[in-house]
């Protein structure tokens, strides 16, 4: 899991990314698209087009890290292009990362008795 700091906020890029992208272009996205500073510590989350692939562009304070995650089943819930620039807190972004509905997260059991 990437180490969120406290006061770092998780940028989800809208729509969907050319993943043959790599961090110089994708920093040029946050810039241009996002009106965001790609070096300022936010994490920023791109999403391919079939929605399996995913890449987080972060820079640390010593350099720029670029991680990327593929679903073997499934599809990374993303919203819609008409939503604009959305920002979600670190523990939806492990939501997220796990192929969770991160919008409305649900246990799915919960224990009835104990012993």
């Amino acid at each position: 899991m990437i180490p969120v700091a406290s006061g770092v906020r998780v940028w989800l890029a809208t729509g969907h990314t050319d993943m043959r992208k790599g961090f110089p272009s994708l920093s040029l996205q946050v810039q241009e698209v996002l009106k965001r500073n790609p070096l300022s510590g936010h994490l920023f989350v791109f999403r391919g087009r079939r929605g399996d692939l995913i890449k987080v562009i972060w820079h640390d304070g010593q350099g720029a890290c670029l991680f990327t995650k593929r679903l073997e089943r499934g599809r990374f819930l993303w919203p819609s292009r008409a939503d604009g620039t959305v920002s979600i807190t670190p523990a939806q972004l492990g939501y997220l990362l796990e192929g969770i509905d991160w919008r409305n997260p649900q246990r799915t059991w919960r224990p009835t008795s104990v012993g």
